[in-house]
């Protein structure tokens, strides 16, 4: 009876501990799919006008009452501007809108400015239709040759000095945010600044255990 009691412990500890190994290669995977998705920014297409260049200004005419708007031009009241190109049949632009609107009211550093191109009325009723007031949408060919933008909706975020601090493909708000998160930083695109801080991190734990090695000899 005594040796079956043993015998039943000995098999409960190698469980505990088979159990316990199981939950440490668990909460070590939980890290690392952690790390590998971590947040994405938006895509940045590195065409155009670069990041830390400073903007082309265009004076265009916007939809409806508007009159002219200075695009890339620095501001003297120190907001930036959020160019948003969409289109009235991209979808996913009428998605980001109201999207875009709520992010400039609460970060107050940027004013939107949307931008499309083509027939007029289309764009007039297109505005109204989305309730892009009090934000202006200009109309210009140029304007998104010069920025090379080929698919929608396309962001580039220029800081009051008329610099281009971020850019890229924004289907979400988080990639919107990404995008003033990256100008706050300071960086091209928050991917950049997950790689940097990772590489900080690896580089500050080899110096850490090179420190603790020499401790011990």
């Amino acid at each position: 009876m005594l040796e079956a009691l043993v015998i039943s412990q000995v098999i409960l500890w190698i469980v505990v501990i088979a159990l316990s190994a199981i939950v440490m290669a668990l909460v070590r995977q939980i890290g690392v799919l952690h790390e590998r998705v971590a947040p994405m920014g938006a895509l940045t297409i590195d065409h155009g006008p670069k990041i830390g260049e400073v903007a082309p200004v265009f004076e265009l005419a916007a939809v409806g009452d508007a009159g002219k708007i200075r695009v890339g031009a620095s501001d003297a009241n120190g907001k930036g501007t959020l160019l948003m190109f969409v289109s009235p049949t991209c979808p996913v632009c009428k998605k980001m809108i109201p999207i875009v609107k709520s992010v400039a009211k609460e970060s107050e550093k940027f004013i939107p400015v949307f931008a499309s191109d083509g027939d007029e009325p289309e764009q007039e009723r297109f505005a109204r239709e989305n309730n892009l007031a009090p934000y202006p949408l200009v109309l210009s060919r140029e304007l998104g040759t010069t920025y090379q933008v080929a698919k929608l909706p396309y962001a580039v975020l220029i800081d009051a000095n008329g610099i281009v601090r971020a850019k890229g493909l924004v289907n979400t708000r988080e990639h919107l945010e990404s995008l003033i998160q990256a100008e706050e930083f300071g960086v091209a695109s928050l991917q950049d600044y997950l790689k940097d801080r990772v590489a900080s991190e690896k580089m500050a734990a080899g110096n850490g255990q090179r420190k603790h090695h020499g401790q011990i000899r």
